[in-house]
């Protein structure tokens, strides 16, 4: 257990410059906007910080560490929506913040594929940016969403045709 605050500031500040940019990006990735990123990572790294003597090493410390970051991310997105939406109708406020915070000189190509993802519901999205961008095993996606890797890798393959098909129809 780390009761000792100077080794326990040690650990979390390894921690963050080990995932801190890589998390960014997945809450990033979820939640789209900059300001609500950086929020949602300031929230999660106060779990973080205030569970770790939590962990007992039943998963990988990515993984927990992924699962705090996605839990974080889905409940912003559910204060973004109102009483009766459901979470993946917040994909279309979230594409508005794409558009408004994509600088002129962003890659065009980047942007399509982003459009794109915020065309998939929610948990494909989620499934999918973590298998593309943080290159991670089904087994460890199912650990930090809950759902079963059976039903992880049809959320990919759905997600992969759809975004397929969205960039042949879009470019």
């Amino acid at each position: 257990m780390l009761t000792d605050p100077g080794r326990r500031e040690e650990g979390f500040r390894l921690l963050m410059r080990k995932y801190g940019r890589p998390l960014y990006w997945h809450i990033r990735r979820i939640v789209v906007s900059h300001d609500d990123a950086e929020d949602v990572l300031q929230d999660t790294c106060v779990k973080i910080l205030n569970n770790i003597d939590k962990f007992r090493g039943e998963c990988q410390l990515k993984v927990w560490i992924y699962r705090i970051a996605t839990n974080e991310s889905l409940q912003m997105l559910r204060r973004h929506t109102h009483f009766f939406q459901s979470l993946d109708s917040v994909n279309e406020q979230l594409l508005d913040t794409l558009e408004t915070e994509t600088s002129m000189d962003s890659d065009a190509i980047e942007v399509l594929f982003q459009r794109a993802l915020l065309t998939l519901p929610t948990q494909q999205r989620i499934a999918f940016n973590m298998r593309y961008y943080d290159d991670m095993s089904y087994e460890d996606i199912a650990q930090v969403t809950g759902k079963s890797v059976g039903c992880l890798k049809s959320n990919y393959h759905y997600a992969s045709t759809k975004v397929k098909q969205f960039l042949k129809e879009n470019s």
